[in-house]
């Protein structure tokens, strides 16, 4: 068990090369320049150890020669020598510290365009999955500093060994037990370093569903998401007492492993603080005994000195590999996740124009993670030019059916052909461009009012006639006019010159930024919910005049919009009970007609 524990631990030091890739990637001409100084740096310690031995013979000479005045000058000589290797020493560390410095900002800003990247990539699934996200906060803790932090301690790796090999070899010319010696001090070090690395790995992998639960009740508590009820409602106490008693528990057990770390680390000092005094005694001794000049032992015994330090930090160096090495497995665990929506690897061109409309052929679904049938056998076909609607109680599978169509999802069961063609042979990312969506959870983004709505199309340019005609068509123009700087200013409050909407104006920005959306198929998933019947009335009046040919689902709990659609599919439990145009399902008085009647019923 021991040995596999040890190969487990030298393999994660090994498996150094995705860091490296990503290092040289962010910015190669700082990583080679960063091992050129490696290999001078590395020299230099050796040079200014030799130049202190000459100073302290040469002054010694003065002190007791017959020639002072030579010996003067050269004492001189060498101290010159010696402030010139220093004066290098500290050119060369500066030089290094800048270009670690940009070389880690560089990675930094890599690492994040790698993580946003691999984050929108992934499929709508992940994000309803509590392991994903404890995966990516792991991913987000640890992606943008280890792999730096695995370069620089493979370049100081690099520095420290050849500084090590200089000082170990003058050592072993002193005498052989002395090098050993120096081995023997720092190793304890080393083994409570990597034994506490892992304690705390596999403690934060513990921990990391209480600590993402502490950052969504900091969140709760300085959010301005949850502002309103947490005053209204007198939450705050509650969810600092919260916050509070999960901080405790997760401050108790890292200290906890701290301490134990402090005590191990104690007792490795303790032995390599007297390693450093024997080692000084017995050179010492052969100074005393005229073995060596005072020179020599000055020399050996701050060889000695650094070559412990360089030991050190060579093994602690390969320490850090290791810790870094395994936390950053975090941030690979994160790149490695496959979406499950796989591109088809010889995709079909998107008909344009649709002529056969859409078909879903006994459709049906379950959630990652369920045995629940969420659609069952559904089968409906919507022409080209017609509009369809989707009405039914909350949770009847009316929105999944839109993450189907889009496919933010694939059917578990049965398919869904566009112009007879499956789903699955289209490029995502064209079908999508083909499908202009409102969600009833649309987004709120704290940009300009122009580029809320530009967000609907960015593969074109935000020509202001082009989002104005659009805002007409959701009846947002006037409202953005009347703003202090027009389409040009910012919506929400997070941002300086900020303007506040209310849900209804904010549903007609997103109504626009559908409408500019160059799309076959227009979705809206109760697209009206927060505008009042008025503006309801001017937002479908010319609706189906704007679609011109585009075919359209809409999901709605208000009949009025409902009314205007070609046909409605009546959604229970995943399965449609009832179909028709309005007209026809109000004769059958089924589940529509007790429904519209309930609702007519408040506005008589």
């Amino acid at each position: 068990m021991q040995n596999s524990s040890l190969a487990q631990k030298v393999t994660h030091v090994l498996r150094l090369d995705r860091a490296v890739r990503f290092v040289w990637s962010a910015g190669p001409g700082m990583t080679i320049a960063s091992l050129v100084l490696v290999l001078i740096q590395g020299v230099l310690p050796l040079l200014t150890l030799y130049i202190m031995k000459l100073i302290v013979d040469a002054v010694a000479v003065s002190v007791t020669g017959s020639n002072p005045k030579a010996s003067f000058y050269q004492v001189g000589l060498f101290i010159a020598l010696g402030a010139g290797v220093a004066l290098i020493t500290a050119v060369c560390r500066s030089i290094g510290a800048y270009i670690q410095e940009a070389q880690s900002l560089a990675v930094t800003n890599h690492i994040s365009d790698v993580l946003h990247a691999k984050s929108t990539a992934m499929d709508l699934a992940y994000y309803e999955n509590p392991k994903f996200f404890d995966t990516l906060r792991r991913a987000q803790q640890e992606g943008p500093y280890r792999p730096t932090r695995i370069v620089n301690g493979l370049t100081r790796l690099g520095q420290n060994s050849i500084s090590l090999a200089a000082m170990v070899g003058l050592l072993f010319s002193f005498h052989w037990v002395v090098g050993m010696i120096l081995f023997a001090a720092a190793l304890p070090g080393v083994l409570v370093r990597m034994k506490f690395s892992g304690s705390m790995y596999h403690w934060q992998r513990m921990r990391t569903p209480d600590q993402r639960k502490a950052a969504y009740y900091n969140w709760i508590l300085t959010g301005d998401v949850h502002a309103k009820e947490i005053r209204l409602f007198g939450l705050g106490d509650l969810f600092i007492q919260r916050f509070s008693v999960l901080q405790k528990k997760l401050r108790k057990e890292r200290l906890t492993i701290a301490r134990n770390r402090s005590v191990a680390d104690m007792g490795a000092q303790t032995a390599a603080t007297l390693a450093i005094f024997g080692s000084l005694f017995l050179i010492a001794v052969r100074a005393v005994q005229g073995m060596i000049t005072l020179g020599d032992m000055v020399m050996y015994f701050q060889a000695f000195q650094r070559g412990l330090g360089y030991l050190r930090d060579l093994l602690g160096d390969l320490a850090g590999l290791y810790e870094d090495n395994l936390f950053v497995s975090n941030f690979y665990e994160f790149l490695d996740l496959e979406p499950k929506i796989k591109e088809p690897p010889h995709p079909i061109a998107f008909p344009r124009p649709l002529t056969g409309g859409i078909v879903l052929d006994h459709v049906s679904f379950e959630y990652p993670g369920t045995n629940r049938e969420v659609l069952k056998d559904i089968s409906l076909r919507i022409a080209p030019d017609e509009v369809v609607a989707l009405v039914g109680e909350n949770g009847s599978g009316k929105t999944t059916l839109i993450k189907l169509l889009c496919r933010l999802y694939d059917p578990t069961g049965g398919k869904i052909r566009m112009d007879g063609i499956d789903l699955k042979q289209f490029n995502t990312s064209e079908l999508r461009r083909e499908i202009s969506v409102i969600f009833q959870d649309y987004v709120q983004y704290h940009l300009t009012a122009l580029e809320n709505i530009w967000l609907g199309n960015i593969d074109r340019s935000p020509e202001v006639e082009r989002i104005r005609e659009a805002a007409q068509k959701a009846g947002a123009d006037k409202l953005i006019s009347g703003l202090p700087r027009g389409y040009n200013t910012m919506l929400g409050k997070w941002f300086e010159h900020g303007e506040e909407l209310s849900m209804g104006e904010w549903q007609k920005i997103a109504l626009a930024r559908s409408f500019l959306r160059d799309a076959q198929i227009i979705v809206l998933d109760e697209p009206t919910s927060a505008l009042d019947a008025k503006s309801e009335y001017e937002v479908f009046n010319d609706f189906k005049h704007y679609l011109n040919g585009r075919s359209a689902v809409l999901i709605s709990h208000r009949f009025s919009t409902v009314k205007m659609a070609d046909r409605i599919f009546v959604l229970d439990d995943g399965k449609i009970k009832e179909h028709g145009t309005h007209d026809q399902l109000m004769q059958i008085g089924g589940n529509y007609a007790y429904y519209f009647e309930k609702q007519a019923q408040y506005y008589v």
